[in-house]
Parts: C-alpha cells; sequence; structure tokens
C-alpha cells in the first residue's frame, strides 16, 4: 500500500479508496503510527489526512488520539451526491442567469487552465493528486460562491461533511495511475464545458452539467476499466 509520495493529498485519495473498499471498516480505529508505517509515508501527511477525512465524514474523533472509520453505506453516498449534484446544479443555473463578473471568469479560467496543464503531459503522478484536488475545489467553490447565496452555500457545507459528498472528495487508486488519468481528463472536459455554458448563459444546460458532473466519483468506473 505504499504511496510513495509524501503529498497529503496522495495520502488522502489512499485512504479514501481503503475506506470505500472494506481494507478499514466501519469502526475499525486509525492512529497516525500504523497508517503511516503501511502507507511507507510520515506522520504528517497521514495527520493532515486524517483531518480531511474527518471533516468529509469518513472518520470521527475517538478520544484524545485516532480516529474511527463511521457507518456509511452505498445508499448513502449516492444520496449525498445527489444532493450536492442539485445544489451545486442550482448555483450554476443562477450564476448562468445572472452572468459571470470579470473575477469569476478569470477564477474559473484559471482552475480550467491549470487542470489541462496538470495533464498536458498525459499521465499523472501521485504527487499530482494535490494539485488536482486544489484545482477542482476552487473550480467548484468558485461557482458557488459566485451565487452570493448563503442558502445554498450552507446547504452545500453541510451536504459535505457526509462520506464522500464533497467536490474534493473524488476517488483515486494510486497504484492504477493510469486508469485514474483518465477519470480526471473526463472530469477536466467537464469543467470545460461547464465553463463554456456559463460563458454562454445557458443556465438548463449548465444545471444538467453540474448535477452529471457529481457523479464522476463512483458512477464512471466501468467505463475507465475499474471496478
Amino acid at each position: 500500500m505504499d504511496t510513495r509520495t509524501s503529498d497529503s493529498g496522495g495520502v488522502v485519495a489512499t485512504l479514501r479508496k481503503l475506506i470505500i473498499e472494506g481494507h478499514y471498516p466501519a469502526g475499525a480505529r486509525l492512529a497516525e503510527i500504523p497508517v503511516a508505517d503501511a502507507l511507507g509515508v510520515s506522520r504528517t501527511p497521514v495527520r493532515i489526512a486524517f483531518r480531511t477525512l474527518a471533516q468529509e465524514g469518513l472518520l470521527q474523533p475517538a478520544g484524545k488520539r485516532g480516529f474511527v472509520v463511521r457507518a456509511f453505506s452505498e445508499h448513502d453516498v449516492q444520496c449525498a451526491l445527489e444532493v450536492r449534484g442539485v445544489l451545486e446544479g442550482l448555483a450554476a443555473r443562477r450564476l448562468a442567469e445572472r452572468g459571470m463578473t470579470e473575477d469569476v471568469r478569470e477564477a474559473l479560467q484559471a482552475s480550467v487552465d491549470g487542470g489541462a496543464r496538470l495533464l498536458a503531459k498525459g499521465h499523472i503522478t501521485a504527487d499530482d493528486i494535490g494539485a488536482w484536488g486544489r484545482l477542482n475545489n476552487s473550480f467548484h467553490r468558485t461557482i458557488v460562491e459566485a451565487t452570493d447565496s448563503s442558502v445554498i452555500a450552507d446547504a452545500i457545507a453541510r451536504n459535505n461533511h457526509l462520506p464522500f459528498a464533497s467536490a474534493d472528495s473524488i476517488i483515486i487508486d494510486t497504484q492504477a495511475l493510469d486508469r485514474e488519468y483518465e477519470k480526471l481528463r473526463f472530469a477536466q472536459l467537464q469543467h470545460q464545458l461547464v465553463f463554456e455554458a456559463l460563458e454562454q448563459r445557458e443556465s438548463a444546460r449548465v444545471e444538467m452539467l453540474m448535477r452529471e458532473h457529481a457523479y464522476i466519483g463512483l458512477r464512471y468506473g466501468k467505463l475507465f476499466g475499474l471496478k
């Protein structure tokens, strides 16, 4: 299970995948040292990963030290993703209707361009996962914040605490990066389509694109040759 990276994004992705596959089942207690040893990394990225996964709702604190894996079902995950798709779709539709400011347009363009540069070499490394996560998070956050709706933002924030519901909780298999590259390439294409629809102010289309985009982490396994 060695990730061969000290990047916390890669460690988060690896732990997320191990949890959903049942390697760390519900109720399992996770501590920094044994997990760091198992993944072949230092304790620091593991500590950061624990905090990130706790925010995502996959882990919960277990006393003063360590975390416990929370129980969740596939149905829970699907419902949380559907809710996120609906909320982000609503945000995108409202943004298309009102039109993007120049600052919003530049921020989204930067995220799209950054993703294109990251994937331009035709493959990804484990160290690219964290960079992709930051670009992806910026893209989604910019759309939500641009609506100036605390109702939508608060609803998404609450939903993000459910397992695999947040935009940056996409499952990446660090042991199959050739196939995962195709998943990120498809996600990048969806980002480009969303941005173009926003520029054209196609409100209905961008809403459907964002709803579909929410499922890329779980529903496209067969398309990319994943289990």
